[in-house]
């Protein structure tokens, strides 16, 4: 049978202090993490299984490893990121339930002996080598949109495909996930439809930038928009074409094979600590 599958965050913040829940049906310290709803995406739902489970909102930021281990009769799963708390981190006045009924930010030196498992010691081994703060910035190519042999008129002004619209709607929690609040994209009727539920659900306006177009777009313009976004330190988005795509690689820095480029709406995100990445994954909407 196919695996459980879950997803979770360590979350740090500054005092050099880890989240830690206890689970009373299994008398156990761990990590906030749970299943995936029908059709979430991994990064949704560690997201909102921190704020269901310690009433703590939170960012995503590396990656670590996964863990996969026996339950019952089957496997499961967890998808694991290291996160940041995103408004107040004050865990005093939680109310302890039947699934939860322990709350706790433990120094993480004292961590290791409070965590029940061995996996969740080794996570947390891997989260204190990457807990440094980043911010993210994601390459997003637009979503599914008309052919330009079916599309009478100017290419800029080529619309989505229902499919498309649809994935538009499906990066709404993933770019929330990782905490943009930047929205920069090519004056593209395509790459705006991209992004503006994302803009409107979040309350954040759009930065259109022409230079960011398949018509306008060139190395050094490219190069400017990805340095300015590195250097800025909050979370951001930038929505481009496939053909822009590898300016953006070049100006951050990274490789990726022609071959396995970014897919219609498939977003990069790059974890940038001073102006470096340190971290990179890619993800699709679902």
């Amino acid at each position: 049978m196919p695996d459980i599958l879950a997803a979770g965050v360590v979350v740090f913040r500054p005092r050099r202090e880890v989240l830690l829940v206890h689970r009373p049906k299994y008398d156990d310290w761990s990590f906030p993490k749970g299943k995936l709803d029908r059709g979430e995406h991994p990064t949704a739902a560690a997201v909102r299984e921190v704020a269901e489970e310690t009433g703590v909102h939170v960012r995503l930021g590396p990656p670590l490893p996964s863990q996969r281990y026996p339950v019952a009769r089957r496997m499961k799963t967890v998808h694991y990121w290291t996160g940041r708390v995103v408004g107040d981190d004050d865990v005093s006045a939680y109310r302890p339930n039947d699934e939860i009924d322990a709350v706790a930010w433990v120094p993480i030196d004292e961590a290791p002996a409070r965590l029940t498992y061995e996996h969740d010691r080794e996570t947390l081994a891997a989260a204190r080598g990457v807990r440094r703060k980043t911010h993210a910035v994601v390459i997003l190519r637009h979503a599914r949109a008309r052919s330009r042999d079916a599309w009478r008129g100017p290419d800029a002004g080529r619309t989505l495909l229902k499919a498309g619209e649809l994935e538009a709607d499906r990066l709404v929690p993933l770019l929330a996930a990782y905490g943009v609040t930047r929205i920069v994209t090519s004056t593209s009727t395509r790459c705006v439809q991209s992004v503006r539920p994302y803009a409107e659900t979040a309350g954040f306006p759009l930065d259109l930038r022409p230079r960011l177009s398949e018509e306008n777009a060139t190395p050094k313009a490219v190069a400017k928009i990805v340095e300015d976004l590195f250097a800025t330190e909050t979370g951001a988005v930038l929505c481009t074409h496939r053909p822009v795509l590898p300016l953006a690689y070049d100006a951050a820095g990274i490789e990726l094979d022609p071959e396995s480029g970014l897919a219609p709406a498939e977003l990069l995100v790059l974890h940038v600590r001073k102006s470096r990445v340190v971290a990179v994954e890619r993800h699709r909407p679902r």
